[in-house]
């Protein structure tokens, strides 16, 4: 107001005055997660996909927020691991994904999730694969596109009507055993299991 910028004292008769508010962090207000290792500090083999064990990580929420699960996308063989969890809650997804993964410890080298505060455990993760625990930055899911992508596969299996508090553990292996024995255009017509297995067909997930 340029009596108020003038120095005078006009804008006091207003009758309506709008009163300034200091906002202390307003420009995030959520929880941060400690001691986060950022995408930039992330090898440069690992966006070349020059090697197997380069895991992206998410989250797909369940209808009304009814139950979540858990997705694994490994970048070079697009190898996908799906799990269930009762909610969004860090602990609940700590273990989750040390379950999915401690089979193929020798084969975690790197994650990389965004920032939903489900990931506050990523120190513990971290240590107990022997990894490094990377987050993308805020609001850039193409830093993740595999994971992006593949949720959008598994979404073709559980729309968004679904509630994962409703489905089983066998229908997901059902939906690991598809997306896994799929022959992908980027891997030569090569399956996720034949990249990520080679050899060793017996051992492939959904065989």
């Amino acid at each position: 107001m340029k009596d108020k910028s003038e120095g005078g004292d006009l804008y006091t008769q207003l009758r309506c005055r709008k009163k300034s508010k200091k906002r202390y962090g307003s420009h995030d207000r959520r929880r941060r997660i400690p001691n986060r290792v950022s995408i930039d500090e992330r090898p440069a083999v690992v966006e070349k996909r020059l090697r197997i064990g380069d895991w992206e990580i998410d989250t797909i929420i369940g209808s009304n927020h009814c139950g979540a699960l858990v997705s694994l996308a490994e970048r070079k063989s697009r190898l996908s691991l799906i799990a269930r969890l009762p909610n969004k809650c860090a602990e609940g997804l700590k273990q989750a994904v040390i379950d999915l993964l401690s089979p193929l410890r020798a084969k975690v080298h790197t994650l990389t999730s965004d920032n939903g505060k489900e990931f506050a455990e990523h120190e513990y993760i971290a240590k107990n694969l022997d990894a490094k625990f990377f987050f993308a930055h805020p609001y850039a899911s193409w830093e993740r596109g595999l994971n992006e992508n593949m949720n959008g596969l598994i979404r073709q299996y559980f729309p968004k009507t679904t509630k994962f508090t409703q489905i089983s553990d066998e229908q997901i292996e059902w939906v690991m055993n598809k997306l896994n024995n799929r022959p992908r255009k980027c891997l030569r017509m090569k399956t996720p299991n034949q990249v990520f297995f080679g050899d060793y067909p017996s051992v492939a997930l959904g065989s």
